[in-house]
């Protein structure tokens, strides 16, 4: 329990929210709230709960340290339909390409909010900029911080270099972005834009964030990590990779056998049903 209060306290925990910003202060209402949500877990998960289902595998080792027996804590990834994602690149194989060809074009899709952090690679463009005059970040997503990294683009004079497209919500036309895009990168934290890639064939540039990140994006298989907050690294690993176009290929191609294989629609219902038949006794086979 004193380990779980230490992480409420980190800046970790603190700066959760998507401005970076936390609500909360380091005082004695903190340390009497967040102890008394740890005994309130510990009763919760070793008393009442019969299972749970997680996205991370870390969550054996968190939750049983809470007092629920291993064998009742249940990992699944978090996926998309993989299945309309990939009719919808069949559909589009057919088109003409979105935007003109770029060898040196990397893409990210999401919410435009700090801990996303694009600011960062819009920095890593100005820098990149050096090695590939070309460049090109294509940004797919509305939200609040757009104004200010657009700004950012034309205060570091590579706003031909970085194409803010907005929001995009048809597998259809997602699709089209990712196949003229040689590298998905995101900065910040993830979410179903990673799988949403990698079923679209493209390796994946990230940091560590939430954990989920870590059965999809494979070290040097499907994708490539910086370090956190690093701009330098970040640069180094997408660098690395714009000037390997084999490499790019080759994750690229794992990245899809990840999707396809491992974590997709199915195998997701799959793991639900797996803690649905533990708790109900049910003794169907899963297929």
């Amino acid at each position: 329990l004193q380990g779980a209060y230490n992480y409420y306290k980190s800046k970790e925990y603190l700066y959760l929210n998507e401005d970076l910003k936390s609500h909360e202060t380091v005082n004695l209402k903190f340390w009497l709230k967040y102890h008394l949500l740890n005994w309130v877990r510990k009763y919760f998960y070793s008393q009442i709960v019969d299972a749970t289902v997680n996205y991370t595998p870390d969550a054996k080792k968190i939750i049983s340290s809470y007092g629920l027996s291993p064998e009742k804590i249940f990992i699944t990834t978090n996926s998309p339909d993989t299945d309309l994602i990939f009719e919808a690149a069949e559909k589009i194989k057919s088109l003409p390409p979105i935007l003109p060809p770029n060898p040196h074009r990397i893409i990210h899709v999401g919410r435009l909010v700090k801990w996303k952090k694009v600011h960062l690679l819009i920095e890593a463009v100005q820098v990149l900029k050096k090695s590939f005059r070309n460049i090109e970040l294509v940004v797919i997503g509305q939200g609040p911080e757009l104004k200010n990294l657009k700004k950012q683009a034309i205060n570091l004079d590579i706003e031909q270099n970085v194409r803010f497209i907005g929001g995009v919500y048809d597998n259809e036309t997602l699709g089209r972005y990712f196949n003229v895009s040689k590298i998905y990168v995101l900065a910040g934290m993830g979410g179903l834009s990673i799988n949403q890639a990698m079923a679209f064939g493209k390796p994946v540039i990230c940091s560590i964030a939430d954990g989920t990140e870590k059965a999809l994006v494979r070290d040097n298989y499907s994708g490539l990590y910086f370090k956190n907050n690093d701009v330098t690294d970040l640069v180094r690993k997408i660098e690395f990779l714009l000037s390997n176009p084999e490499k790019i290929s080759e994750m690229g191609k794992n990245a899809l056998d990840i999707i396809r294989n491992d974590i997709n629609i199915h195998t997701v219902i799959n793991g639900y049903l797996a803690a649905f038949n533990y708790v109900t006794e049910n003794k169907y086979k899963l297929k």
